[in-house]
């Protein structure tokens, strides 16, 4: 028996997701997002996530345009001004205000950034929020059915998988991905320093792999170290007294003194990209369509990018008097979104293949780029512009631009 229809139905309520249902939320259509496991309130005594992401500017324009960043901003971020890159020479280092912007990012719990969105979709009445996932979709170009988790029955005209990379709509709709595991593991740790909340976030590459460090807000901060399986399985098994000896020896000298490691977690790196975003009646967005290395915290930020185009071609689809769903429609957001992450794909490969050479000529080649980056000041300024999602974009939708979707 089929139960209610919704225009548009989206499998996944996290941070890419949950942004979707706030944009489309604002357009003539009934919208359903499914999450069975939606955000606790915040409390400012919640210990913090280890899951963070480095938000750019383009993102804070689409949370903003679509309502959630205030409820965001009301947690705690960790603004950063500045970001420091290097090897075994100087580097370079990026200052918001030689762009004269107050930031670069900011880094955000996962958990609070999709907790602001659900807490502007609890305004919305155009969308219903569901806790609970998908039985069984029955895939159909015209409107898929789906079996909820509970008994229930739906339709959607239009299918959207926001349900990350094992994506269970991307599965039932056929839609196959081309995939690839790299040799590194993350190791993120939450830790308490011993110095007040910090405004630069940086990163140093080693031959096993990079080690970043990303401010958290007051006295604390997640560290990444990417390293082999194997090793990155060994430390995560040590004490916290072992663990913080391991830090100070390889870690540089920047780190300063650390009082606690509050929390610890380990994390595949895989590669992975749909075959294509679109079919008749499905869209994928986010980690649906395409994972990339995190070596430059890039991944949410193509996702939010994924949201606010999908939304910006049915809004116009919509002001124009034209069917929002059909093929061509969709063929577009595939158009603005699939190149550009691609391009950014295959950046992050080249660093991670570039850094990984052990060979003195590529390391010195390396070590001078980064100097060079440095001392140019057009290239420095429009990697910085590029990194914010302010330019450099083959399309940048209408929402990451600060502007409304119609």
């Amino acid at each position: 028996m089929k139960g209610a229809t919704y225009d548009v139905v989206i499998v996944g309520g996290g941070m890419v997701g949950a942004t979707l249902a706030c944009a489309l939320g604002s357009l003539p259509l009934k919208v359903a997002l499914l999450e069975p496991h939606p955000p606790k309130p915040f409390t400012p005594e919640q210990p913090l996530d280890l899951r963070v992401s480095a938000l750019s500017i383009a993102s804070r324009r689409i949370l903003e345009r679509v309502g959630a960043w205030s409820y965001i901003a009301e947690t705690r971020i960790a603004p950063f001004r500045r970001m420091r890159v290097w090897e075994s020479l100087d580097g370079t280092e990026f200052r918001s205000r030689d762009i004269h912007y107050p930031e670069l990012g900011y880094i955000v719990e996962n958990r609070l950034v999709q907790l602001g969105g659900h807490l502007r979709i609890s305004e919305l009445e155009a969308v219903e929020s569901l806790p609970t996932r998908p039985k069984r979709i029955a895939y159909r170009p015209e409107g898929s059915l789906l079996e909820l988790e509970g008994g229930r029955s739906i339709e959607a005209r239009l299918l959207v998988g926001a349900d990350g990379a094992h994506s269970e709509v991307r599965r039932a709709v056929g839609i196959g991905v081309v995939a690839s595991d790299y040799e590194q593991m993350a190791l993120v740790l939450t830790v308490k320093t011993a110095y007040g909340q910090q405004d630069i976030t940086w990163q140093r590459f080693t031959p096993r792999g990079p080690q970043a460090f990303l401010p958290l807000p007051g006295p604390h901060a997640s560290l990444v170290w990417y390293d082999t399986p194997e090793e990155t399985e060994r430390r995560l098994a040590l004490d916290g007294e072992e663990l913080l000896e391991e830090l100070y020896r390889a870690f540089p000298r920047e780190l300063g003194d650390l009082q606690a490691i509050l929390d610890r977690g380990a994390f595949p790196l895989r590669r992975q990209h749909a075959h294509r975003y679109v079919k008749e009646g499905v869209a994928l967005v986010g980690d649906a369509a395409h994972t990339i290395h995190p070596l430059a915290g890039q991944g949410v930020n193509l996702g939010l990018l994924d949201a606010a185009a999908l939304a910006e071609v049915i809004a116009q689809a919509l002001q124009e008097g034209r069917d929002w769903a059909a093929p061509d429609v969709l063929k577009r957001y595939e158009a603005m979104r699939r190149r550009d992450n691609l391009l950014m794909m295959r950046i992050m490969d080249g660093f991670y293949h570039l850094f990984r050479a052990p060979l003195f000529p590529i390391k010195l080649f390396r070590n001078l780029g980064l100097v060079l980056a440095n001392q140019l000041r057009p290239a420095r300024l429009a990697v910085m512009r590029y990194a914010m999602g302010l330019e450099g974009h083959l399309y940048l939708p209408r929402l990451a631009r600060g502007e409304s979707l119609i």
